[in-house]
């Protein structure tokens, strides 16, 4: 006979059924209709077969008549699975406990974010947040539309120009777009405009303030060039002196060159050594044995495991060798001069400025020592010598 649709759930047995009248009985089965399969003998007076769970009840009558005795020999399906787990009831509760806590668990606020604000604190963002009820290990279901929440943050945070609220599961994401807000003018107190260093006046335009010195002139480091003292004693007004001023000034370089350059050039092959990383400690997984080459540098690159927006205390390490090739080439006495004095002038134009023009230069003494050329130059270099001081007045003024 077929087998009957979802036996699974629907639950069926496996019966063993002996007797005088077994083929009797199996006949009256299918006289009445009662869906069998898997109808195997198994002796002469005995047979197996299956049947449904619904269908059991109803071979009492058929055994009677027959003379026939049953016994269940399996039980398969769902009605005799949940039978099992009912027996089990700390098995049940446990199951039902992890659902109902999973279901609770995702359904509260666990993370909330704030992206794309540079002038606005984070701490703000959030803190806005948690006064229109949005803050981790919020219910989700008590928090406002989201369109509400971007309205009401909007009016919290005047800096900005808008703010989007974004939920993803268990996590919101807070948007920022701030508003473009007019730089203000720094408050500045009155001051001066005087001389970084000694030097001879070559350029100098005072925007506001009074100049103090000409073309020409000679200065001492500290000495006032562009006062910020408007008028005489009786009619004085402090202003922010403003302005430019260059001079000539005079460095000294005692300079250094090797003759032998080694350079070094990377070939292209390399080896790696793998690390668990736990703590402070790392422990190596593979790589293991000598470096293969004469000479290498070391590349190490650690990878940290994160948990949202925190460094966990262990990770992944590699260390990358890579060969290394060194070769040496030999300059003459006159590179080595142009190459030291090109290096001390770029020295100048870091420190003093890139609007630093090179007037002149001259070798004060040159030697060459154990493959060195040794040399002491004095530059003058044209360059902005001015600094600002403030105006400190006076007790009683």
């Amino acid at each position: 006979m077929n087998i009957p649709t979802m036996i699974s759930i629907r639950g069926y047995l496996k019966l063993t059924v002996r007797g005088e009248h077994v083929e009797a009985f199996i006949n009256a089965l299918a006289e009445t209709g009662t869906p069998i399969w898997d109808v195997r003998p198994t002796g002469e007076h005995s047979a197996e077969f299956k049947l449904l769970l619904n269908d059991f009840k109803g071979l009492r009558p058929l055994l009677k008549r027959t003379g026939c005795r049953t016994r269940i020999q399996e039980r398969h399906g769902l009605p005799f699975r949940a039978l099992r787990l009912l027996k089990r009831k700390m098995f049940v509760g446990g199951i039902v406990a992890f659902f109902a806590i999973l279901l609770a668990l995702s359904s509260m606020v666990w993370n909330v974010s704030v992206e794309g604000n540079e002038k606005v604190a984070s701490e703000d963002v959030l803190e806005a947040a948690k006064q229109e009820g949005l803050y981790p290990y919020q219910w989700i279901f008590r928090l406002k539309s989201l369109d509400k929440l971007s309205t009401n943050l909007a009016t919290r945070l005047p800096e900005t120009a808008w703010v989007g609220v974004e939920r993803n599961g268990t996590s919101i994401r807070i948007q920022i777009v701030e508003a473009s807000v007019p730089k203000r003018p720094e408050l500045l107190s009155p001051r001066h405009l005087v001389s970084t260093s000694d030097a001879v006046i070559t350029h100098i335009y005072a925007e506001k303030g009074v100049p103090r010195v000409q073309i020409n002139n000679r200065v001492k480091k500290g000495q006032v060039l562009i006062s910020g003292i408007l008028g005489d004693e009786e009619n004085a007004q402090n202003v922010v002196a403003k302005g430019e001023v260059k001079g000539l000034v005079w460095h000294e370089y005692q300079i250094e060159v090797p003759l032998v350059k080694t350079r070094k050039t990377y070939t292209g092959d390399s080896s790696k050594k793998s690390y668990l990383v736990l703590g402070n400690r790392a422990v190596q997984l593979w790589g293991y044995g000598e470096v293969p080459f004469e000479k290498h540098e070391t590349l190490t690159l650690y990878d940290p495991l994160t948990w949202r927006s925190r460094v966990l205390p262990f990770g992944w390490m590699t260390e990358k060798v890579l060969e290394v090739n060194e070769t040496k080439t030999t300059i003459t006495e006159e590179e080595a001069k142009k190459e030291g004095l090109d290096s001390a002038f770029r020295d100048i134009l870091a420190k003093y400025g890139p609007d630093s023009r090179l007037v002149s230069q001259k070798i004060l003494h040159d030697k060459k020592e154990n493959g060195k050329v040794y040399m002491k130059v004095l530059f003058e270099v044209e360059e902005t010598i001015s600094k600002e001081l403030p105006i400190v007045y006076n007790q009683g003024e």
